[in-house]
């Protein structure tokens, strides 16, 4: 057994696309690297030198790879005080600057996100805008949140330029997060909706795109000289449109009116315009005379026009039959053609029945049981419903004040994942904002008991002086979207209670509270934090502070850095080894040590405590027999000796039962 070392990074995900075309394309690899000649060549796109070829650039794309594909050295901190049933809830909400945490998601969340929602910057010329740094990211990070505002004025020159270097590696990030059959939705309006469709195209494939909405957002909008602007759009795409699948609603009444003896397994049915009404084109091989009951009948009407089709006279689109003879005999015999007798002449109808349709198949036709559902219609969200006037009386039942200016009705943000989940999925917000898409998540989960998860992730930028969440008190971003999440659930709590008890109960949820609803439903949410690794040698940041360099050099005796907890520390291998961190972390004692097992069934055991005298060959026998980990984690440091060391190793091999040092 080989004793291996974390990686203090994140996924590295260039070397894991290597990878993936390696096991495809094992001959375009020389001397471990690609050689995009020959990979091309096999695609059949071979070179011809054209440097004319339609293609979308800007000045920094090629760097945004780069950033993309830089692999992030911070971590996740814990911080129980703010969070609301830390202990069970599934639900994370993530404060930092969402490209390092995006990244860090990767290994634990790789393609496990059904939907993404991001309302990110329209990039108006005041919203925030900001030039990503890749020499070091996390100080960029650390001087961003200590300033209010950021803006991107078209006077600067790189008007577009900034808002597509600062959206594209975080697009790119989030598609690996999204499930084979996952969708993404973007809240854009006029700005930037030509640039933000094309960076789609270019990171999701043009195959991909979905649809592009538009959404009222006021009825009274904006004016011009001559045209009201009170619309933005949803740009969505999937990550494989042949897999993706909508919850569509289903058919009412509506226009199935008619019964007969089918009506128990096949409902009701509408009557169909004529068989030989509305064909699309013209065609010979459904231009032929039907005889039903003892009757002719021709497509058109009469024998005499029929005769002179045949002669090529005429050819119009309505004198030919809908359904070929195989299909019409087929219907008739089974109950889908009705024919309605006038007194000079008859009429042949087609049925349409709520739950059963006729099907096609290799030996004929066959009648299937279906749900008859309705597509979404470009024009849904015209409706004031989805406004975002409503947006802001919907935040007033929770707020005694509006604490935020622009946030996304509700009513959209729970119809769209209505539309797009089932009831156990991820949703991910990496724009987060107010964390309406947290309480559009709960809220729907407390409608039809489902359980989806959310994961919000918003940069803690400190509120403006004179806004009016800082006259309430609150100082950041963050501070607004968590307590909403917490009054959100406290309303939703009260409302279960009350139908349940016939009784209107009153319970503030605070932070660091434990709450069990009624029917399980999860309100509560973890909060970490972004900051640089736990780990005193894995800390290459950058400082001129001489104190700060004096401080790491004498804890690089240490594996972790001072000040850092022990939770801190397992929530960074979970993270680095690709662990979701709503999996249980349970404290241990293994004689005079603390460990931590994470996930009921002890997937992974960390000790890095060293006790009175270090880790010691019976400590490991222990953490094997009682707790059967499938990995121990732990450090050099907090073994007694040497020989301890070489103890763990041959018991772990002797067990099977992997160990990585930090």
């Amino acid at each position: 057994m080989e004793i291996k070392r974390i990686d203090g990074k994140s996924l590295d995900i260039e070397q894991d696309k290597k990878e993936q075309l390696r096991t495809v394309f094992p001959e375009c690899f020389n001397d471990g690297k690609l050689d995009i000649d020959k990979l091309l060549n096999l695609c059949g796109e071979y070179i011809d030198n054209d440097f004319e070829k339609y293609k979308f650039e800007w000045k920094g794309k090629s760097n945004c790879y780069k950033i993309a594909g830089k692999r992030s050295t911070g971590t996740l901190r814990p911080c129980k005080d703010e969070s609301v049933n830390f202990d069970t809830t599934k639900n994370l909400y993530i404060e930092g600057d969402n490209l390092e945490v995006l990244k860090l998601l990767q290994n634990a969340y790789f393609r496990k996100v059904k939907m993404i929602y991001i309302d990110p910057p329209y990039n108006t010329g005041n919203d925030f805008v900001y030039e990503d740094d890749f020499a070091d990211p996390m100080a960029k990070y650390k001087e961003i949140t200590q300033q209010t505002t950021k803006s991107n004025p078209e006077t600067m020159g790189r008007f577009h330029t900034n808002w597509l270097n600062m959206m594209y590696p975080r697009l790119r990030l989030a598609s690996n997060l999204l499930r084979d059959d996952g969708v993404i939705f973007i809240s854009i309006d006029d700005n930037e909706v030509t640039n933000l469709k094309k960076l789609c195209d270019d990171v999701f494939g043009e195959e991909n795109f979905v649809a592009l909405l538009p959404r009222v957002t006021k009825k009274a909008g904006k004016s011009t000289d001559n045209i009201a602007l009170n619309h933005d759009y949803l740009v969505i795409y999937a990550k494989n449109t042949n897999l993706l699948k909508f919850n569509l609603q289903t058919h009412t009444d509506e226009g199935f009116k008619y019964t007969d003896e089918y009506v128990e397994s096949r409902g009701k049915y509408k009557l169909n315009q004529t068989l030989d009404y509305d064909s699309l084109q013209y065609s010979p091989s459904l231009d032929y005379p039907l005889v039903i009951e003892d009757e002719t009948f021709y497509p058109g009407g009469s024998i005499e026009k029929y005769n002179e089709r045949k002669s090529g006279k005429y050819s119009r689109a309505d004198w030919a039959w809908r359904w070929s003879q195989d299909l019409v005999d087929f219907g008739y015999k089974n109950g889908f053609i009705v024919i309605k007798k006038y007194d000079n002449y008859s009429r042949i109808y087609t049925k349409t029945y709520q739950n059963v349709t006729i099907e096609k198949t290799n030996q004929g036709f066959e009648i299937k049981q279906i749900e008859r559902t309705k597509p979404l219609s470009s024009l849904e969200f015209t409706d004031n419903l989805f406004s975002n006037d409503n947006a802001k009386k919907q935040l007033s039942t929770l707020f005694e004040s509006c604490p935020f200016d622009y946030s996304k009705p509700l009513s959209l943000i729970k119809f769209l994942v209505k539309f797009a989940t089932s009831k156990e999925d991820i949703i991910l917000d990496f724009f987060s904002g107010s964390a309406t898409t947290a309480n559009a998540v709960m809220e729907l989960n407390s409608e039809d008991n489902g359980n989806r998860k959310f994961i919000m992730v918003q940069l803690d930028e400190l509120c403006p002086e004179k806004s009016e969440a800082a006259k309430v008190g609150y100082k950041t971003i963050c501070e607004i979207g968590e307590e909403r999440i917490r009054r959100a659930g406290n309303k939703l709590k009260s409302e279960v209670l009350k139908v349940e008890s016939g009784v209107e109960q009153q319970s503030l949820l605070t932070p660091n509270s434990t709450l069990h609803t009624p029917n399980s439903l999860d309100i509560g949410f973890k909060v970490f934090k972004l900051d640089t690794s736990n780990l005193a040698k894995w800390d290459s940041t950058p400082t001129e502070d001489e104190e700060e360099l004096q401080t790491r050099f004498l804890g690089m005796a240490d594996t972790v850095k001072v000040g850092r907890t022990p939770e801190d520390l397992v929530y960074e291998v979970m993270l680095k080894l690709g662990i979701p961190l709503d999996y249980k972390v349970i404290p241990i004692k293994i004689n005079d040590k603390e460990a931590f097992a994470i996930g009921e069934d002890c997937l992974v055991l960390v000790c890095t405590d060293k006790g009175e005298s270090g880790i010691s060959g019976e400590d490991i026998r222990i953490m094997c027999d009682e707790y059967t980990p499938a990995k121990i984690v732990t450090s050099e440091e907090a073994f007694a000796d040497d020989s301890a060391l070489s103890n763990a190793y041959y018991i772990l091999k002797d067990k099977d039962i992997e160990m990585e040092i930090l």
